[in-house]
């Protein structure tokens, strides 16, 4: 599965970045591709282009904070998350997720 997101906490720094390392390590893991952009204190970085979104079948937001650019989404099956879950549990949330798919939630 082709899998894109954007990781956003409060502060734009810690939680942002380990947020993306473990839902890519962990999808990785999983066997999908995933590629993931942050909003911070610096602005966006790995900002994904308009043909990784076309090509994904899931979006990641895991954010405490509002993100910019939410309207790229439209039209794809997007799922919210704090970043402590993306944090805490992201092998789990990639088993959930496969799980919802497989069933068409």
């Amino acid at each position: 599965m082709k899998i894109v997101g954007i990781s956003a906490c409060t502060s734009g720094i810690a939680h942002t970045y380990i947020a993306k390392e473990k839902l890519i390590k962990a999808g990785t893991e999983a066997g999908h591709q995933v590629r993931i952009e942050t909003q911070g204190t610096i602005g966006i970085e790995d900002e994904l282009t308009v043909q990784e979104i076309k090509e994904a079948d899931l979006v990641i937001i895991a954010a405490d904070i509002k993100i910019s650019g939410r309207e790229r989404f439209k039209g794809k099956k997007v799922v919210e998350i704090p970043t402590n879950l993306a944090i805490k549990a992201p092998k789990q949330l990639y088993k959930k997720l496969e799980s919802e798919l497989q069933r068409g939630v």
